[in-house]
């Protein structure tokens, strides 16, 4: 049986509020997902009853509430499938994440002469990063192509991999759908003596997610993207790995020991977590992680490729040439974000004009301005569907469109 996007609508309590009378129509969850009650629910009771510091203090509450963050960790390493809680490491979001890859792997393993090879169609999250690095060490960048329907470009990759340190590549664009071949991608890094880092941020929410069966070495992903609280993202990686890295950030709770001479650092994961870190909102993280479980990665992945599907074939229907959708036609190789343009009419303006119906779409670059200059637009306008969205959603989209149409005069 099939997952009911509007049974599942009913738990996310934003979605039933209408502005000037009209329903929210809500396709931006590539950006953020609203958050169902069993998530506000978790973190208002855990505030409520049982929120105290984690890690050092010995009493009674505090914990209970170190139980709570770690139970969250460990609901984390059995979501994405990790060996050992303490491999999973909690940040602030997935770019922070990717930061402390580049700095504290990349910082002590690259130097100039060495090679980092990314693709043209990563967010800036994995493009500048790297590129403070190489300002700094001197190493070089190589990329990826892309095919006409948005593929990567695999034409040449031993090529491109030869030399290479790291591969560093999306599983799922952003801004394409485009889901990568993510295993075909780690082998042939790890075949050319490179790590494969994995971002997971538009991955995870949507797909059962296997970082073994993937063959990354690292994977980041975002919370606020799979149901779960801003504020909080995760960092996933070989112990090995982790292990051999120098910290990210000093201060409290990533020693074992400070002295006037030097310090020591703490046994992972508290290695990589300097300060008071966000325990509320890894308790809603963990919140999230079981509710998706309750839906299951599988139907969830399925009822995506079903709309997505049907919100192809009616814009593409309804308009033909007066819309150019990037990306794959193959809902087998994509995800459920449409990115477009409309009749040339400026993605910030149909952003405008959908909103008048409460149709909430985002307009931009998306933060992947190398990969608008190589589609030739500086902006897109951008769909994205998610678990409380339906075949009314997608009609209530090309039904907006058509409004746009009635303003701009066509």
């Amino acid at each position: 049986m099939g997952l009911s996007a509007a049974t599942i609508k009913e738990d996310f309590p934003i979605l039933s509020r209408t502005i000037d009378g009209r329903p929210l129509v809500y396709l931006d969850s590539a950006n953020s997902t609203h958050k169902p009650r069993q998530v506000i629910d978790a973190m208002a009771n855990f505030m409520r009853n049982s929120y105290a510091p984690v890690n050092r203090s010995s009493y009674r509450l505090a914990a209970e509430s170190n139980d709570f963050y770690e139970g969250a960790r460990s609901r984390v390493q059995a979501f994405i499938n990790a060996r050992k809680a303490h491999e999973v490491i909690f940040t602030k979001n997935a770019t922070e994440a990717l930061n402390l890859i580049v700095q504290s792997w990349g910082r002590a393993n690259l130097s100039a002469g060495d090679v980092v090879l990314l693709t043209h169609m990563e967010h800036h999250a994995n493009i500048v990063p790297w590129q403070m690095l190489q300002a700094e060490k001197g190493f070089t960048i190589r990329w990826v192509p892309l095919t006409d329907d948005g593929q990567l470009d695999l034409t040449d990759l031993d090529r491109l991999l030869d030399g290479a340190k790291v591969f560093s590549f999306t599983a799922m664009s952003n801004v394409l759908g485009t889901i990568t071949p993510v295993r075909r991608l780690t082998d042939a890094a790890h075949a050319a003596g490179a790590l494969a880092i994995v971002d997971g941020c538009q991955y995870v929410p949507h797909h059962a997610t296997d970082v073994h069966a993937l063959g990354a070495d690292f994977l980041a992903f975002s919370s606020h993207k799979l149901c779960g609280p801003t504020g909080v993202g995760v960092l996933w990686g070989h112990e090995s790995l982790l292990d051999a890295m120098p910290p990210f950030l000093g201060g409290g709770n990533m020693i074992s020991d400070v002295r006037l001479d030097g310090f020591d650092t703490a046994e992972l994961p508290s290695k990589f977590e300097a300060g008071t870190p966000p325990i509320i909102e890894v308790v809603g993280l963990g919140a999230a992680v079981d509710y998706l479980d309750s839906i299951g990665m599988a139907a969830i992945r399925q009822h995506e490729m079903d709309l997505t599907g049907y919100a192809l074939r009616t814009l593409k229907e309804r308009f033909g040439d007066d819309i150019r959708i990037y990306g794959p036609d193959n809902v087998e190789v994509r995800g459920a974000t449409l990115s477009f343009d409309f009749r040339g009419i400026h993605p910030h303006d149909v952003s405008q004009v959908l909103d008048q119906t409460n149709v909430c779409v985002r307009a931009g670059h998306h933060c992947a301005k190398p990969l608008m200059r190589i589609l030739g637009t500086p902006a897109t306008t951008r769909a994205s569907f998610y678990i409380y969205n339906d075949e009314h959603d997608a009609d209530a989209l090309a039904d907006a469109l058509d409004s746009a149409t009635d303003i701009f005069g066509f």
